[in-house]
This record gives structure tokens, C-alpha cells and sequence, in this order.
């Protein structure tokens, strides 16, 4: 079951409640470079990224994020640290959200500023709590970022605007550790009811970072835990929000394009199934449907798999079975197996979107 939080908006998409689990990035440009930023903006949308966040490291970087808005189709939210008037100033550029953590920007009246301007406007705040950078006198209370740590820092920003009486808030709280991560997100999940930001940091390149984040990221999922999230990798982000995708469909809890399934293969296939396999997926990357697809090599588990799979071949020597929702449809030579799958699935939303 779903961990209950309360819903807000971040522009014009719902976070939280029972709005589907969105999935979201980090442009690694230089802000300020506004034909870049918004090049690489341009490429996620592609990828289905929802949400995107800028890093603001100046006044020139947040003056900038006006025209990255204008060109922008998703909510963009602007990455603030210690300083509270480039939070205004990104506000004042039209902004969706801010990633800023109250206790770290100074005197009370710099947050009464930002938490007026935020009110104003409607632009919720995230806090987001990293294990790489906690307050000192935490680190000196526990001895090292410990996951009981990150949840002090995560009540004490909130406590700072709930006495504001601004509770349009979310949260995260994110180390490069997997146990850590998980236990702060469990143990702040039973105190709050803000929506949740998950991910875990820094969590390495490509391949070791997809691998660490689906581990960690499953298990808050599985638990019932997130309501939107991002993928921490060293790399392309559109690799963020592909891995963050299917993270979310594996587990059946957003639905958009094919899921695949495919045999690892063994001494007993006779068809080139890894080519097949990685060119269906590669040809189908942006289908609109959720449909299953499943690429098997041989008899002993291809016929079940492709049965229960909305599409599916079966290999035998030299040419497989095609089922179409447990019916068998053909035998295909081994070269046309791709084709074949990849005609049928189109076929079938051309047929459903006929009349009657």
C-alpha cells in the first residue's frame, strides 16, 4: 500500500497524494548557457522526463532560468544553496519550484522573504536533505551522517516553515548509501505526511548507479514509499530518467510503453536472440503502450512466457512462434522475427483506435 502524503502542485502536475509516481532530472550544463540547458531540457521531455531541476550557482544563472522556463514544456525547479536572493530571483523568473533548505540560508527574515514570495506565487519548497552535507552540530551530536542524523535535519528545515505556516513542502533525504537512505526515508515516513522526493545520491556512473538505485529505490517503491524520484547517475541524464522508468514499470506502478521480457539464453536457443531482443527494444523505445513483450529463445520456457506476454515470440531452429495475447499468430523465419514484433505491435493500436 501507497505511504499516504498530501498532495501539492508543482506547476501544473499533481506530486503526492495519488498522483502517479513522477519521474525527474537534473540538467548538468551550465545554467547560464540558456541554448544548451535548454538543448538538453529538449532531450529529456524526449526521454519522458516530467520534471527538471536547474543548479543555480549566481545571480546570472537564476536570471537565466526565465527563458529556460519560456522554452520549457515541463515543471522546472531552480537549485538553490545558501543564498536566499537568488531564490527570489528565480522566483521572480517564473520558476515551479525550489530545492532550498531554510536552515542554511541565514537570518529568519531571509526566510520570511522566500516563504512569501513561494506563497505568493504558489511555488512549493523541497528540502532536501544530504547525508554529504548535514549540519555540524548534527555531525558532532552523532559522529557521522547516520540516517537518525539526516531525519533531525529533515524535521528542523521543516519545523522552520511550518512556524512560517508554509506547509507546501516536500522532502528528501539521500545518501550514497543504500541502507542509510532507506532506513531515514522509513523512519521520517512515520512522522510526516509531505510528499516524498527519493532517490539515492552520488550513486555512481551508469552501471554501477543504475544497479545501486534500483536497489534502493525498489525497496522505498515496494514499500509504498515516493512520490516522485529522481536517478543519481555520472552521465547522460536522459540515462536518469530512462533507469528511473523502468524502475516504475518493473514494479507495475506506472505504465507507459513496453515491458520487456527476454531469456538470457543458453546452450539450448537456436535463433540469434540477444540481436532480436536489443533491436525490438531499441525499435519500440517510444511505443505509446504498455504492452508486454516477450523475446524467448527456446521450449522450454518460451511458449509460457510468450503466451502470457501481450506480444511474444518463441524460438525454435531457425524461426520462432509469434503469439498475440496467448494466441498463436505464425511461425517466423529467424530474420523476420524483429519485424514481425515490431509490425504486430503497431497493428495492434492501429486496431484499436478503428472505429466500431
Amino acid at each position: 500500500m501507497r505511504h499516504k502524503t498530501r498532495q501539492l502542485k508543482l506547476g501544473n502536475l499533481a506530486i503526492g497524494g495519488d498522483a502517479p509516481i513522477s519521474v525527474q532530472s537534473m540538467c548538468n550544463t551550465d545554467t547560464r548557457d540558456v541554448a544548451a540547458t535548454l538543448a538538453q531540457i529538449e532531450a529529456l521531455q524526449a526521454a519522458k522526463c516530467e520534471i527538471i531541476r536547474c543548479a543555480v550557482p549566481d545571480l546570472d544563472a537564476a536570471e537565466a532560468l526565465g527563458a529556460i522556463k519560456r522554452g520549457c514544456q515541463i515543471p522546472l525547479i531552480a537549485d538553490i544553496h545558501f543564498d536566499y536572493q537568488l531564490a527570489l530571483t528565480s522566483i521572480e523568473q517564473g520558476v515551479d519550484g525550489l530545492r532550498l533548505n531554510p536552515g542554511n540560508i541565514g537570518e529568519r527574515w531571509k526566510v520570511e522573504e522566500v516563504v512569501k514570495a513561494c506563497a505568493e506565487r504558489q511555488v512549493p519548497i523541497r528540502i532536501g536533505v544530504n547525508a554529504g552535507s548535514l549540519e555540524r552540530e548534527l555531525l558532532q551530536k552523532y559522529g557521522h551522517p547516520t540516517a537518525e542524523a539526516m531525519v533531525e535535519s529533515a524535521l528542523g528545515h521543516i519545523r522552520i516553515l511550518e512556524d512560517l505556516n508554509y506547509q507546501n513542502i516536500k522532502v528528501s533525504l539521500k545518501a550514497s548509501d543504500i541502507a542509510r537512505t532507506v532506513e531515514a526515508y522509513r523512519s521520517l515516513a512515520g512522522q510526516v505526511d509531505y510528499p516524498f522526493h527519493i532517490g539515492v545520491t552520488e550513486a555512481g556512473t551508469t552501471w554501477s548507479g543504475t544497479i545501486k538505485s534500483a536497489i534502493g529505490l525498489g525497496s522505498l517503491l515496494y514499500d509504498g514509499i515516493g512520490d516522485t524520484l529522481r536517478v543519481s547517475l555520472t552521465g547522460d541524464p536522459v540515462e536518469e530518467v530512462r533507469v528511473g522508468w523502468e524502475i516504475l514499470k518493473s514494479l507495475r506502478l506506472r505504465e507507459k510503453g513496453p515491458i520487456f521480457v527476454s531469456c538470457p539464453t543458453c546452450g539450448r536457443c537456436q535463433i540469434e536472440l540477444i540481436e532480436i531482443a536489443e533491436e525490438v527494444e531499441q525499435r519500440l523505445a517510444d511505443f505509446p503502450q504498455p504492452l508486454t513483450i516477450a523475446v524467448m529463445g527456446c521450449v522450454v520456457n518460451g511458449p509460457g512466457e510468450a503466451r502470457e506476454a501481450d506480444l511474444g515470440i518463441a524460438g525454435g531452429v531457425g524461426q520462432g512462434i509469434l503469439f498475440r495475447r496467448g494466441e498463436v499468430v505464425r511461425k517466423v523465419p529467424q530474420h523476420d522475427l524483429a519485424d514481425a514484433l515490431v509490425e504486430e505491435a503497431w497493428r495492434m493500436i492501429e486496431q484499436q483506435q478503428e472505429p466500431e
